[in-house]
């Protein structure tokens, strides 16, 4: 990793947290509030950790363009947790042998930037 790119990593992480400490749930409920302020440190640890060992170029820029599309995204909508995909389980092909295997890389095609990460640690 680069100076450039760890400077970058260290202000994500800074600032999720800096996030994390001025948030308020859109109900405005102080437990809900609480519980979110939570889910964001704990998602952060969790995802910064898992990937601390990455050092292809490629996947820590997509890293970091996840994390700032999920930022952008729980603050637009001021929602901490991923948006779900709109997408019925079973909803694109038969559940046979090869179409199943095709369904399964449909569906992993169209999995938006922002929840890449997410089925992997859940």
């Amino acid at each position: 990793m680069t100076a450039v790119t760890r400077q970058e990593v260290l202000g994500l992480y800074r600032k999720i947290f800096r996030i994390a400490k001025k948030w308020q749930s859109a109900s405005g409920q102080i437990e809900e509030t609480i519980k979110e302020k939570q889910y964001i440190k704990n998602e952060a640890k969790t995802l910064f950790r898992k990937n601390k060992n990455v050092t292809d170029p490629k996947l820590i820029k997509q890293c970091i363009e996840e994390c700032e599309a999920r930022i952008e995204i729980g603050l637009h909508y001021n929602i901490p947790y991923p948006r779900p995909i709109h997408l019925p389980p079973m909803g694109l092909a038969h559940k046979q042998g090869r179409t199943l295997r095709h369904q399964e890389k449909l569906r992993k095609i169209s999995k938006p930037i922002y929840l890449k990460s997410h089925d992997e640690v859940s």
